[in-house]
């Protein structure tokens, strides 16, 4: 089936009859609402840029929705493609997608935005974006695809967001969404071949909105690596995942010699709770070419669930057995194991203090004289994790994991 029948099946059909679309998007926002409560930090890196020739789509999440988990999901029988993302750990339909790639090389996140809502639809009838991301990664094949889908769906929409988007074909955009019209940002005119964005969208109302300084602080942590073209998908999680570099003060927390900082403005939050980088392929010359059997051994979710500096990164792929089963809503309350080892590990660098106060992160707990923070431990151990599957991706082998209870058991297809 093509692409435009697709969208056509699941979306085109409902222009001429909007009230099914409607209804499933109210009665799911009833059922699995959470908003992206005022956070994440994101950026898109192209072809250009990147140190493996590979389209980045990063999307560090802030929430207040803790829980999360990593799932697949199969092609349906009316047609649509086979994805894998991120979803609330409560989300047990798996409805609302908050960032994803599927088998033929499409991949989509968001940021929230707060200064491009221009009508008064209520709140409870917003936050639809997580809904959308869902639609787009069983429908679209292309940046092109996304477009229509956005032109498409029924007004309102029920978003205020910056979507991000990358393809097979090496193209990428952010679209700056509102509840009926978007304002397109192509990677191809961005400086550098990078585009960020946080909690405010750059076509909008000046001086409102959130994460300016996240924003100032992803761009300074990116500055060389940028004019040297040579980002990666490790740069972006153990480096601004993992960073308390805060550009007003123009310094590092960690660098202070102080035990305690303050929980404000950092890109890791105490509400973050995951850091996600989505690598693509070596831009393909055309979109058939962007078949299943080709995409889905070369793009890789690497994916640290939790507070970003104490996660472990898993590799993922758009695959039944393509992810971790400790990421997956395996545990209680529907809850990933990974995920409640990292709250875990986050309640060492949030200590309980007299009034529920989390404002204060033990900085001893990330980096000590002794060599036992988590800033100290993990980055070499993911560095590990990124060189070998690395490798094994650009020889041609295809590592799925095992359903065993031994969990990191893996089977390589040659």
């Amino acid at each position: 089936m093509t692409v435009p029948n697709l969208i056509s099946k699941y979306i085109f059909r409902h222009i001429k009859n909007p009230r099914p679309i409607i209804q499933f998007i109210g009665i799911s926002m009833i059922l699995f609402s959470s908003a992206e409560a005022i956070g994440c930090t994101s950026a898109i890196i192209g072809a250009e840029a990147s140190a493996s020739g590979r389209p980045l789509l990063w999307k560090h999440r802030d929430t207040s929705t803790t829980d999360n988990k990593v799932e697949y999901v199969a092609a349906g029988e009316d047609g649509g493609y086979s994805y894998v993302a991120l979803f609330n750990a409560k989300d047990r339909q798996l409805k609302e997608a908050w960032t994803g790639m599927n088998e033929v090389g499409f991949a989509v996140m968001n940021t929230a935005s707060y200064n491009i809502k221009d009508d008064n639809v209520p709140a409870k009838n917003m936050d639809k974006e997580g809904l959308v991301m869902t639609i787009a990664l069983k429908t679209c094949r292309t940046v092109d695809d996304f477009e229509e889908l956005l032109r498409s769906l029924p007004r309102p929409m029920g978003v205020e967001a910056n979507f991000g988007v990358i393809d097979a074909l090496g193209n990428g955009a952010f679209f700056e969404t509102n509840n009926h019209s978007y304002v397109k940002f192509d990677l191809k005119d961005a400086p550098g071949h990078v585009l960020i964005r946080t909690n405010y969208s750059h076509s909008g109302r000046p001086n409102q909105g959130y994460g300016y300084v996240r924003e100032a602080n992803a761009e300074v942590l990116l500055d060389e690596a940028i004019k040297e073209g040579n980002i990666s998908a490790e740069m972006l999680t153990e480096k601004l995942s993992r960073s308390f570099y805060h550009d007003v003060r123009k310094k590092d927390a960690l660098d202070s010699g102080e035990r305690w900082a303050v929980d404000e403005d950092f890109i890791p939050r105490y509400k973050s709770t995951a850091t996600i980088v989505i690598e693509g392929i070596r831009p393909l010359d055309n979109i058939e070419s962007a078949t299943p059997d080709i995409i889905i051994p070369q793009y890789i979710m690497w994916t640290g669930l939790g507070y970003p500096p104490v996660t472990d990164i898993y590799p993922v792929w758009c695959h039944k057995n393509g992810i971790e089963e400790g990421l997956r809503g395996i545990g209680p309350g529907g809850t990933s194991p990974i995920g409640n080892e990292s709250k875990k590990r986050r309640a060492e660098v949030f200590p309980p203090r007299k009034g529920g106060n989390k404002k204060y992160i033990d900085l001893t707990a990330l980096s000590n004289e002794n060599g036992t923070g988590y800033l100290q431990i993990l980055p070499p151990r993911n560095h590990a994790t990124y060189e070998k599957i690395s490798r094994k991706r650009d020889a041609g082998e295809f590592e799925l994991f095992s359903s065993s209870p031994a969990g990191r058991a893996v089977n390589t297809i040659e």
